[in-house]
């Protein structure tokens, strides 16, 4: 429930900083898929903000502020030198076919990461004035049965290709790939080779989103994303002089000992842990995948990283090929309950039992039972606001020794 608060807060930040467009999370969203009352909160969040608190009715409240005025200058000052960075490097497109973009944005979140497990930041409920577990209320959410909802929208497929005009659909498409493929510039509206216009034509003749991107992917590629480790962001919060206190000192004490039994078990094993961290499905979020990887890392791990839209097979021929000890899966968008007993499937399949599997992410309290007891497809789960400090010493200790 904190988090109808900080929603709140947020809003009213856009909103005093003249955003044009607003969009309030759930406060469920950490947890689950967001159910019609918690949707329902998040939308009067909005109306409450406009119509009580009348925060619409003055263009610029903060104008004349030294403090806003003083904040303004520091953004812009660091957005300055971002934009530099990027021309430097030759263009947003280049800065991005770099790999650099995404780089940029995983060394923010890990840092935001380290300071909140070191204790430098707090997140009230998460790192300080927690509540005891039987204080905590089980937060319902949103259930979706995975297999209907596929084998419905696969029926409705299968309906719309047959009832739409088959030759129609291919010129389109051949148009569109054409269109890719020229060499000059088709951005004006007028123009009859305009991506967009083709493509929403090409929508209008029924092409799904899949036959429209592969028409665009036939002619440049599938882009890739680097699925580089960020090295350093995570532990220099614990290694860092900022902030004082016992329990910054209890948290630099803890990182100091699993860095100490992680070298233990190098020792004693010939090598370090070795997790993949792996991401199924049609989940396109790694923001929380990169931050793991990169904790664990930090801890002193090896960690290999799984390009996105993996299969379940493909993670486990990854994970044999890297000889990992544990797969780590990142969820968060509702698939767990399909993909990981899938993903036990393949890998007794290829008599890989002893490879461990644990998950994290999005995934409801009251999914953690179906996934560790009714189908053992995985031996521990990672809730949100879960520390990755934490999570790497439970890991470290389930795996068998003499792997």
């Amino acid at each position: 429930m904190n988090n109808v608060i900080r929603t709140t807060i947020e809003a009213m930040a856009a909103v005093l900083g003249g955003t044009q467009s607003l969009h309030t999370n759930s406060y469920d969203e950490a947890v689950g898929l967001p159910t019609v009352q918690t949707a329902r909160i998040a939308r009067t969040t909005q109306l409450i903000l406009q119509e009580e608190a009348h925060i619409c009715d003055v263009a610029d409240p903060w104008g004349g502020s030294y403090m806003m005025e003083s904040l303004t200058d520091e953004i812009e000052a660091k957005a300055l030198d971002i934009i530099s960075e990027v021309e430097t490097a030759g263009g947003m497109t280049e800065y991005i076919n770099s790999g650099m973009a995404k780089l940029r944005i995983e060394e923010a979140a890990t840092q935001k990461q380290g300071r909140i497990d070191s204790g430098e930041d707090v997140v009230v409920g998460v790192n300080k004035y927690e509540l005891d577990d039987s204080e905590e209320e089980e937060q319902q959410v949103l259930q979706i049965d995975n297999t209907s909802v596929r084998e419905n929208q696969i029926s409705r497929l299968v309906d719309l290709k047959a009832n739409r005009d088959e030759a129609a659909v291919e010129d389109i498409l051949d148009r569109l790939e054409r269109s890719a493929r020229l060499e000059q510039s088709t951005s004006q509206g007028s123009d009859s080779n305009n991506l967009m216009g083709l493509s929403i034509e090409a929508a209008k003749l029924r092409c799904t989103v899949g036959e429209i991107s592969n028409a665009l992917e036939v002619a440049w590629g599938r882009h890739v994303p680097r699925s580089s480790v960020v090295q350093g962001a995570y532990s220099a919060s614990f290694t860092s002089a900022t902030g004082s206190g016992a329990g910054k000192t209890i948290y630099n004490k803890e990182y100091e000992d699993i860095l100490d039994e992680v070298k233990i078990f190098e020792e004693n094993e010939g090598r370090r842990p070795r997790i993949l961290v792996a991401k199924m499905g049609q989940d396109g979020h790694d923001r929380g995948a990169k931050i793991i990887a990169s904790g664990f890392s930090d801890l002193g791990f090896d960690v290999d990283v799984g390009p996105l839209f993996q299969t379940p097979e493909e993670v486990a021929l990854q994970a044999l090929d890297s000889d990992v000890h544990v797969i780590g899966i990142s969820s968060q968008a509702a698939g767990h309950k399909t993909l990981l007993p899938a993903l036990k499937k393949e890998l007794e399949s290829r008599d890989a039992r002893h490879i461990l599997v644990v998950a994290g992410g999005v995934i409801p309290p009251q999914d953690y039972a179906f996934l560790m007891k009714e189908t053992q497809s995985c031996c521990a789960v990672f809730g949100p606001g879960t520390r990755v400090t934490d999570a790497a010493r439970k890991v470290l200790g389930l795996i068998p020794r003499g792997t």
